[in-house]
């Protein structure tokens, strides 16, 4: 079977799939090692056995639901190549401008006492793909010296998100600044003894009812990284806003915090608001929202 005999029933297969055509490129890439490019050269050129019952294995899982970055293994996310597993949550788009304001927030505190190094957490890490792509950048495009590179804390409560976020890390950083890395497997801060700069977060913040009908389609996300309303000791809360762990977190981030540190946390567009009101409620300063790719409230910052 030649590669465009194999994308035309890939796409028809996947027809109910919202992105059918992107599903199947990125397959053949993943499987045959070349770019959108090569593929469309090379489109008559005949699948090994090999490649075919990959690709059609592969097919028959996405049918299912599946998302394509747990066929493959992998997922871009600022521009690097993360590894992802149904243990982590896929890295979105939108959370690069979590990374974004984050590298601001660290050159500017950077330039004002260029002789502190400052201490940063990435909490309820997952994949470790903020606090690994906001590292990355200070190293490869600002060129921060290692003596002044901030200390990164990674910390989720799953020990096998951790491996992947471990994995990660040591693929994408250079040796020396993985070792300095702490990995800390944790229920929000309870485990952590150290205060903090500054600490991120992309906590699960989507209410309880909508968990149950996204997973319906099959997206195998863990629900532990999606479900916001877990309160204490992992029971339900009543609320059912996605807000159970944010009103857990902000609190417990502001006692981790050193005076004039900053708390960056990603919320859903629907709780944004009321997530700035829990932080002003606990006392953090300087509140603000940021908004998404799409216009959408998405970022709340304060400052202890």
């Amino acid at each position: 079977m030649t590669i465009q005999e194999f994308k035309n029933i890939s796409i028809k297969t996947l027809k109910d799939s919202p992105s059918t055509s992107l599903d199947t490129n990125v397959l053949l890439e993943h499987c045959l090692k070349q770019n959108k490019t090569w593929i469309l050269v090379h489109s008559e050129e005949e699948l090994s056995a090999e490649q075919f019952s990959w690709l059609t294995e592969a097919v028959a899982k996405r049918k299912t639901g599946l998302p394509v970055a747990y066929i493959t293994g992998h997922k871009e996310f600022y521009g690097y190549d993360f590894t992802v597993s149904p243990d982590v949550l896929i890295p979105k788009p939108d959370t690069e401008i979590l990374v974004e304001k984050a590298i601001d927030e660290i050159i500017t505190k950077i330039e004002f006492q260029p002789e502190i190094v400052l201490s940063v957490c990435d909490m309820c890490a997952g994949s470790g793909c903020i606090g690994i792509s906001v590292l990355k950048k200070l190293i490869e495009e600002f060129k921060i010296p290692s003596g002044q590179l901030p200390k990164f804390t990674i910390a989720d409560i799953s020990e096998k998100a951790l491996d992947i976020a471990k994995q990660n890390a040591k693929k994408l950083l250079p040796p020396a600044e993985f070792e300095e890395l702490r990995f800390i497997q944790t229920d929000l801060f309870s485990e952590v003894p150290f205060t903090f700069d500054l600490i991120l977060t992309n906590p699960p913040y989507i209410p309880a009812r909508m968990v149950t009908a996204l997973l319906k389609d099959g997206r195998n996300e863990p629900r532990l990284a999606l479900d916001g309303d877990i309160g204490l000791f992992g029971v339900p809360t009543e609320e059912n806003d996605g807000l159970g762990i944010i009103r857990r977190l902000v609190p417990e981030s502001y006692g981790h915090l050193a005076y004039n540190g900053v708390l960056l946390m990603e919320t859903g567009e629907y709780n944004a608001a009321a997530t700035k009101i829990i932080f002003e409620q606990n006392k953090f300063r300087c509140t603000k929202i940021f908004k998404d790719l799409e216009g959408q409230d998405r970022n709340v910052y304060g400052i202890r």
